[in-house]
């Protein structure tokens, strides 16, 4: 099969167009390098360095003509997107729908769509949030991913695209870029392996679910199978305090240092953890690295980047 994979060149996309190409699928990876680096692409995967909002990228996929769609190319950055919401719409929103009618006219039959349970559901009512809890996203980088949710289910109901909606705890992992958009544990994960302060935003109570890469890969995979019209929270079902990660991340490295608090980030949830319940009756999907398994991993890739 013939899948063109967006944002393959950065943390989450560059691992699943491995696993893509190690199962013998023809990869074609879109990425604009904004936050991506060329070097993890996989070699033997199509390389078009183009931007999501581009007409390029129309051009792209009819001459590729992709059996699939994987999107996984966005704005992630929650602080920026409060800042400045109409770039994050610009990219998240404009940018998909361009991807969505290159599809359209391209006929292509399928589409899997990496979105946030982390911010879709805002301040959650119950927890943990399953794909019935209320969708109130707090910050416009949820509204965005949100939007595009529903014009996906547009384009089922109109031009019976297939999709696939996975939604996103924290996820973590080799590569996952420490500046700029990168997630807690790479953040962490540089500055105790290197011996350097941090500091950790708002009380450090604010719970999170983390999941390791590699999980996520599984469920893109196993997505490829499933029928459409779906939704699938990716999750653990369990919340882990910022200063639980710190304190375990801490034993790991034999970091001696204390964290500085410093005043917490607008547009960010305080609580929030995801029941998988539904992917693992429908896909067979459940995560198989616990956090001290997938904590070992990341620290290690840091001691000894490749």
């Amino acid at each position: 099969m013939k899948i063109l994979i967006t944002g393959g060149a950065g943390f989450i996309g560059s691992h699943v167009v491995d696993a893509l190409v190690e199962e013998g699928h023809s990869v074609v990876v879109v990425d604009n390098l904004s936050t991506g680096k060329k070097e993890h692409v996989n070699p033997e995967a199509k390389f078009y360095r183009a931007d999501l909002r581009s007409p390029e990228l129309k051009e792209i996929v009819q001459s590729e003509k992709p059996d699939l769609i994987n999107h996984h190319a966005a704005h992630v950055d929650v602080r920026r997107s409060t800042a400045d919401p109409l770039y994050d719409a610009d990219v998240n929103i404009v940018g998909s729908l361009n991807l969505l009618e290159s599809a359209r006219q391209s006929g292509v039959a399928k589409f899997i769509y990496a979105s946030t349970g982390g911010a879709v559901y805002g301040e959650p009512v119950y927890l943990p949030c399953d794909e019935n809890h209320p969708v109130n996203p707090i910050c416009p980088y949820g509204v965005s991913k949100l939007t595009v949710e529903k014009y996906l289910s547009f384009y089922a109901h109109t031009y019976d695209l297939h999709y696939v909606i996975l939604r996103y705890p924290n996820v973590y992992g080799p590569r996952q870029d420490p500046m700029g958009e990168g997630g807690v544990v790479a953040i962490f994960a540089r500055h105790m392996v290197h011996g350097e302060p941090l500091v950790i935003n708002g009380s450090g109570e604010q719970e999170r679910d983390f999941l390791y890469v590699e999980d996520v890969v599984h469920a893109n995979l196993l997505a490829q199978q499933a029928p459409g019209a779906q939704i699938y929270n990716l999750g653990t079902g369990v919340g882990t305090s910022v200063n639980q990660l710190f304190e375990a991340m801490s034993r790991m490295t034999g970091y001696g240092g204390q964290p500085t608090y410093g005043p917490p980030k607008p547009g960010e949830t305080f609580k929030i953890c995801l029941d998988n319940t539904r992917a693992q009756a429908d896909l067979g999907w459940r995560p198989v690295f616990d956090l001290d398994e997938g904590l070992t991993r990341t620290i290690h890739s840091h001691r000894n980047p490749s």
